[in-house]
């Protein structure tokens, strides 16, 4: 069950938009498995989702292009230009 869990985080956590989205997600999903494994304890599953989320979101923004903006057009599809 708990690997079941796992999967669904981590598949809506590729789901977002930017790369800071998907970063911040990967690491809460993450963090929240790592830290409920050692520590047993849903507190220590909140600490390393909320850990892992804010590591993730530095590194997904750390890989975005510098003015570079995603947007979308009126079909759904994404695409980046200039900000």
């Amino acid at each position: 069950m708990k690997k079941a869990i796992a999967l669904v985080l981590v598949a809506l956590s590729v789901a977002s938009c930017t790369q800071t989205e998907k970063g911040a997600g990967i690491g809460a999903a993450s963090g929240a498995i790592i830290g409920g494994a050692i520590s047993n304890d849903v507190r220590g599953a909140a600490v390393g989702a909320a850990i892992g989320g804010v590591g993730g979101a530095l590194i997904g923004h750390a890989t975005e292009q510098p003015g570079q903006c995603y947007y979308r057009d009126r079909y759904g599809r994404r695409y980046i230009d200039r900000c």
